[in-house]
């Protein structure tokens, strides 16, 4: 029997399983293959939903399902919390057994560290978890006027427009409260410009000085000064604030740092096209675990795992396997309370934002409430 293990219980390891599945379901039925999911919990987020949550727009059941509810029936699925990669003898190593794999699916994610940045956790506020949004929402909900900061302290990081997207909905937000009057707006970039694609950047900034939203750019913190407020950054500025929204530093996962598989950030070093892990011929990463230089986002998750999938019953059909991804990635970008636009790119193709419209932020909100359709992998 052939054994196929997935690493990991969000979009690009629950996607990568239910494509797989009718692809080889025959061999399941006849006992030839066994596709594992290992996870560390029962359930999965739509973290991109944490946008909506903090101005109460979507709520925590609205954001979780449980796994066993999303896989294939045909999946084993394990909880536990895997511990090492041991690819020398092709076992994962978790808190409760090994688990002897054929091939390998590194879907393992990335996650916030905002210990990283002295005093943010005790001065500062992100949505990227779901503790820290929840946190955020209440203080949003008490913000009566003052100086908010948005400040994205490290590249790369998941869903790279939503800073931009969650300074827009401020910006509306507090409008319908009567306090954008009282309230100065601030977003920071540690780069030489707003965002890293400049398309993004003619449609954006220009938008921003419309609103009398400010900006900064190579602006890198390194401290947060809890007592006083401020932001201190690696270029000699200090910046108050009353209320400090931040893109926290993000790593891969502590088992990639741990089974020294990863770069000096925890990303999988990943062939580009292929999607095999660099040296190992049985082993494929995608999503965010990787170190490709694609969006962190779900679409790109989506698009990688059908090429996972293709390529994995390809090979255990003893096919030589030719599915190639080619950085396809598509984003909405919120541009208000009921305004969207959106992108979409690939590694030949730069993007061509379109100009906001209703319609868009009516798909996008379409789509909140489809994504569990996705993550079954029926749309």
């Amino acid at each position: 029997m052939k054994r196929v293990v997935i690493l990991g219980g969000g979009v690009a390891g629950t996607l990568t399983a239910n494509y797989l599945v009718p692809k080889i379901k025959e061999r399941i039925k006849n006992e030839e293959v066994q596709i594992t999911l290992i996870s560390d919990r029962n359930f999965q987020i739509y973290e991109p939903g944490f946008l909506y949550l903090i101005f109460n727009r979507l709520g925590e059941g609205e954001l979780k399902r449980n796994l066993g509810e999303l896989l294939d029936p045909a999946v084993q699925l394990v909880i536990d919390r895997a511990t090492k990669i041991d690819a020398d003898n092709s076992r994962v190593v978790t808190e409760n057994g090994s688990y002897d794999y054929d091939y390998l699916v590194i879907a393992t994610g990335s996650r916030v560290v905002p210990e990283e940045i002295p005093g943010l956790k005790e001065g500062g506020h992100w949505f990227y978890n779901l503790e820290g949004a929840t946190r955020l929402r209440e203080a949003l909900a008490k913000f009566n006027g003052g100086k908010i900061v948005v400040s994205v302290m490290g590249i790369p990081h998941k869903c790279p427009v939503a800073p931009m997207e969650v300074t827009f909905i401020l910006h509306d937000f507090l409008r319908r409260r009567n306090l954008r009057d009282k309230t100065e707006l601030l977003y920071t970039y540690p780069i030489n410009k707003i965002f890293t694609m400049d398309p993004v950047v003619e449609l954006v900034q220009p938008m921003f000085d419309e609103r009398g939203i400010q900006y900064k750019t190579f602006f890198n913190p390194i401290e947060v000064d809890a007592k006083n407020r401020k932001v201190i950054t690696l270029e000699g500025e200090e910046e108050s604030y009353d209320l400090l929204i931040a893109i926290p530093p993000h790593r891969g996962a502590q088992v990639i740092i741990d089974s020294g598989l990863g770069d000096k950030g925890g990303w999988v070093p990943t062939d580009k096209y292929t999607l095999r892990v660099d040296g190992y011929d049985n082993m494929y990463a995608l999503g965010d675990a990787t170190n490709l230089p694609v969006s962190k986002a779900g679409s790109v998750a989506h698009f990688q795992a059908e090429v996972v999938a293709e390529n994995l019953a390809a090979e255990i059909e003893g096919i030589e396997p030719t599915a190639m991804f080619n950085g396809k990635a598509f984003c909405f970008i919120e541009t208000g309370w009921e305004e969207a636009t959106y992108i979409w790119f690939d590694y030949f193709t730069p993007p061509r934002p379109v100009l906001p419209s209703k319609f868009v932020h009516f798909v996008k909100m379409a789509y909140n409430k489809a994504y569990w359709l996705t993550a079954r992998g029926l749309l």
